[in-house]
């Protein structure tokens, strides 16, 4: 059963490679000279596994729908900034303490990744096949997914937690003083070698607390080159209107058949990387839309006409940009449906020896684009303080983004959400 999903899964990706999501060869730093050893691959899934990817997805859009685009028409809405988060981390570092968690705590955690009745367990699965198989998945796309655990001295881990942080999660705990003046750096240090130096600081000293129990993290890194390259003598300097205001940015520039489709709201763009296994999608609102409008529309299971995209020769224009993000995430996802697990209630019995709750949570995130294509990374950080109590025709469009847009990246097989964001002109 698993071969023949697999190989339906692999036509599936050859299918979605003719609608145009192709490119040419290229090469990278990393691996300079790829040959015709780099053929485009597929996660296998089952029916269910297939169904928890696309509950996850809804979970990436609801995140965003509430961290990244407002209202306009909101009185209360604050000017609109460029926003980029990941999803996936987040599904990884509340995933691995999701199995220290019992109880109605569990529960409201399952619910919200969108993991339901297959819970902790469906989880775990999910967050190793991704560790596991989407780094290799693409010579030309460097993907990395860690995962570590600090705990203060004086607190002592389950073992059970720890077997399955280790086995599913690849997570080796380390004992340390918090209080030794030395631990936030260790955490910083951690979060940018597992980044490529993207992301320097996880947090700052008056967010580093040396009496808490723990602090788990998740970080993802993510390098891909286009597989069809923009000529950086196109690059030209072009208006953007902002919701702000309108300013030149330095905007990209080619002609290439690429997947694209309509909605009533949006055009969609693919842009691949590599060979096909990730990319990028470009929602840019119609006339008379907001990202924000688009974004009421983004739902686990309408993503997935953007996976079957036709093809066109598209005349695109994109800006070239940097973008980071560094939020709080306990209203966020107190608001998504988790508000137990941020008070003295939070059922963590089977995470270590004392009662506990989550104090602070957040993630830092940054986006780099260019030219050559996309670096991305994101670092997901929870501590713990101890509790109280389909083909076609190609048609010929334009694909001009000069104004406010949504992107995402995705694994092209699964639909999995590995980073979404807005870019505002800001």
């Amino acid at each position: 059963m698993e071969k023949k999903m697999y190989l339906f899964m692999a036509a599936i990706a050859a299918m979605m490679a003719m609608t145009g999501c192709t490119g040419g060869e290229i090469t990278t730093p990393d691996d300079p000279h790829p040959g015709n050893d780099n053929e485009l691959r597929a996660i296998s899934l089952t029916r269910a596994e297939e169904e928890l990817v696309n509950s996850n997805n809804e979970f990436a859009f609801n995140l965003f729908r509430l961290a990244g685009p407002r209202n306009p028409a909101s009185r209360d809405a604050s000017p609109e900034k460029s926003v980029i988060l990941s999803p996936i981390s987040i599904t990884y570092a509340l995933g691995m303490l999701n199995n220290g968690a019992t109880g109605e705590t569990q529960a409201e955690i399952n619910k919200v990744l969108g993991f339901g009745d297959t819970g902790a367990d469906g989880i775990n699965a999910f967050c190793r096949k991704m560790l596991t198989e989407a780094p290799a998945l693409d010579k030309l796309t460097k993907v990395m997914i860690a995962n570590t655990i600090y705990m203060n001295k004086g607190y002592e881990l389950k073992k059970a937690f720890v077997d399955k942080a280790k086995t599913y999660y690849d997570a080796e705990p380390e004992t340390r003083d918090f209080a030794d003046g030395k631990t936030l750096d260790v955490i910083n240090k951690w979060g940018s070698d597992h980044t490529e130096k993207m992301i320097e600081k996880v947090m700052s000293e008056d967010e580093f607390d040396p009496t808490a129990v723990s602090y788990l993290l998740n970080a993802i890194y993510f390098k891909g080159a286009w597989a069809e390259k923009f000529d950086k003598n196109n690059t030209k300097d072009e208006k953007f209107k902002g919701y702000e205001r309108e300013k030149k940015v330095p905007m990209m520039h080619q002609e290439h058949e690429f997947g694209y489709t309509e909605t009533d709201d949006c055009q969609a763009l693919c842009l691949p990387y590599g060979n096909n296994a990730y990319r990028m999608t470009i929602l840019l609102p119609k006339e008379g839309k907001t990202v924000y409008d688009v974004a009421q529309t983004l739902k686990g299971d309408t993503w997935q006409r953007f996976q079957w995209m036709g093809s066109a020769l598209v005349d695109v224009k994109l800006p070239r940009f940097e973008s980071q993000t560094n939020i709080g995430l306990e209203k966020v996802m107190s608001a998504l449906g988790t508000p137990r697990a941020f008070t003295s209630a939070a059922e963590f019995s089977d995470f270590c020896n004392v009662p506990t709750h989550i104090g602070m949570m957040k993630q830092v995130a940054k986006i780099k684009l260019n030219e050559e294509g996309t670096e991305a990374a994101a670092i997901t950080v929870i501590g713990i303080e101890k509790s109280s109590a389909i083909p076609s025709e190609p048609k010929r469009v334009a694909f001009h983004a000069t104004r406010p847009f949504l992107y995402v990246i995705s694994e092209q097989s699964t639909g999995a959400i590995f980073f979404i964001g807005q870019y505002m002109g800001d």
